[in-house]
């Protein structure tokens, strides 16, 4: 099968957004009370991000080198994050609309910026309104089977306990599962007996869609056409793998391609899975074993382990790592694909959905800053969580989800520069983007890597560990060539010897790294 991915990925920069917290416009208007921005944020809380107040920093989002958006939810729904989704065609009013929408598009393409949406298209939530048809209707509703609803109860005429919680009203205990509390099965089952539908991690404020209805199929695939017609750049796919349907998703694509062809296609699975990327699905994934891996090797010793644990994901996947033990694991990544899909893999370093890189890695700054130096010059699409380029942290949902502070007094602006400038770098070198990895030597707590393609060749090496290390990488430099480093502020690695043998011996002082063109 032919892998099909859009070219513009392997050049993009991305930025992924949570709209309630990043920035409120004036021109939003807000219909009532809302959490103060400054304030912790809450489960529950809006702060008032929206769409228009995105426009209104593109310039910021372009001065930091990005090129590529990604939004979480933005359509109308009752939860800040909007993944409880109550009308797909519709952007929520908080967020300004379809008229924000439209403005965001324009002003993004106008800048050559791309912008991705996040669909969720395994549930719903309560409000969506076939949902609410058969909650007032029960069996005589003709929506009845686009959820997964216990029949035989609605055939008997037993209600449908959508707010299980509403019984604390009376002080009697509801046992629903919530965030936080493991779900009973996982699956679904436990919801459907105790509540009379099947819910997303048997969470009863998001009722899972059955796919398996041609006329829900439908529906969904019109949602997805529709908003990569309105001028989307492609979907972020919330748990795709919730979906067992291998013809849903290959669907999903024809519509999308069809509607542009180069719309990108990257699914939240967390896992190596090469079956999603064999051209019939998706582009690339959220590479998050990538972040996992980095983040063990820049971290070190500097490590959260409470942080760590606290997160399933990170907790169970995440694992010091020495200069050839990651250097072991990105090539085993770099080989789990074929090479177009590792040039539009989705590296983030953190998200939404778990604590901040800052935080997993003990405050330290220069895990960040090799994290985000490995990130600008490896294959794949590097992808800041907004906040982490001013040095934002975070624990877990909903602390990861600050509001971003604009006030330049409470912003780390040397790590703001770092950033910018390892950026700057990766858009001005061809060879990051679209160039050969191999690793050029790894020892102790140092690992380089070059990047090379017609055009020239670029060592990157990083030493995570608390003392200097020199690597030597043999037969590296043609006759007369020195090495033209690139400046990246706080830094101080250099070239120890460039002997006329070709062998290239990089002086890398602790906790710092180096890039180099060497042609």
């Amino acid at each position: 099968m032919t892998i099909d991915t859009p070219s513009w990925v392997r050049d993009a920069i991305f930025y992924q957004i949570f709209p309630d917290r990043f920035a409120s416009s004036e021109r939003v208007q807000k219909p009532g009370p809302l959490e103060p921005w400054d304030t912790p944020p809450t489960v529950l809380g809006f702060k008032g991000g929206d769409l228009l107040g995105i426009v209104e920093h593109l310039p910021y989002l372009v001065d930091l080198g990005v090129n590529a958006i990604y939004l979480n939810p933005v359509f109308a729904s009752a939860a800040n994050h909007r993944y409880h989704t109550y009308d797909y065609f519709t952007v929520d009013p908080l967020l300004g609309g379809n008229d924000a929408l439209r403005e965001l598009l324009d002003a993004a393409h106008a800048r050559g910026m791309r912008v991705i949406l996040d669909g969720v298209f395994n549930h719903t939530g309560r409000g969506f309104w076939p949902f609410h048809h058969v909650l007032e209707n029960g069996a005589a509703s003709p929506y009845r089977h686009w959820f997964h609803f216990d029949q035989a109860a609605l055939d008997a005429g037993r209600p449908i306990d959508a707010y299980p919680g509403a019984a604390g009203r009376n002080g009697l205990d509801a046992s629903e599962p919530h965030v936080g509390r493991e779900s009973p099965t996982g699956d679904g089952t436990w919801s459907q007996a105790r509540l009379g539908y099947r819910a997303w991690w048997d969470l009863a404020a998001l009722p899972k869609l059955n796919t398996d209805e041609p006329m829900v199929r439908e529906y969904l695939l019109s949602v997805a056409e529709h908003w990569i017609r309105f001028g989307a750049d492609g979907w972020r796919l919330d748990v795709p793998a919730e979906i067992h349907d291998e013809s849903f998703w290959q669907e999903f694509r024809r519509r999308c391609r069809a509607a542009n062809p180069e719309a990108y296609l990257v699914g939240e699975i967390w896992y190596i899975a090469p079956d999603w990327l064999r051209g019939d699905r998706f582009d690339a994934l959220m590479n998050y074993p990538l972040a996992q891996a980095i983040l063990g090797y820049a971290a070190g010793d500097s490590l959260d382990e409470e942080v760590i644990r606290s997160h399933n994901e990170f907790g169970a996947h995440t694992s010091r790592l020495d200069g050839p033990g990651f250097a072991a694991r990105v090539m085993e990544l770099n080989g789990a694909y074929d090479p177009a899909v590792v040039a539009s893999q989705l590296n983030l370093l953190d998200s939404h959905d778990a604590p901040r890189f800052l935080t997993m890695a003990g405050g330290d700054r220069d895990a960040y800053r090799m994290a985000v130096l490995l990130q600008a010059t490896l294959p794949g699409a590097p992808c800041v969580y907004y906040g982490d380029e001013i040095g934002m942290e975070g624990r877990n949902d909903p602390d990861c989800r600050r509001s971003f502070p604009w006030d330049e007094a409470r912003q780390d602006v040397d790590l703001l520069a770092f950033v910018r400038a390892a950026f700057a770098v990766r858009n001005a070198e061809p060879a990051l983007r679209r160039g050969s990895l191999r690793v050029a030597a790894a020892d102790r707590s140092a690992v380089a890597f070059e990047r090379a393609d017609d055009g020239g060749r670029l060592v990157v090496a990083v030493n995570a560990g608390p003392e200097p290390v020199c690597l030597t990488l043999d037969e590296w430099l043609a006759p007369g060539i020195t090495p033209t480093r690139m400046e990246l502020p706080g830094w101080s690695a250099r070239v120890a010897d460039a002997g006329p043998d070709g062998r290239l011996v990089l002086e890398l002082p602790a906790r710092s790294g180096y890039l180099a063109r060497l042609s």
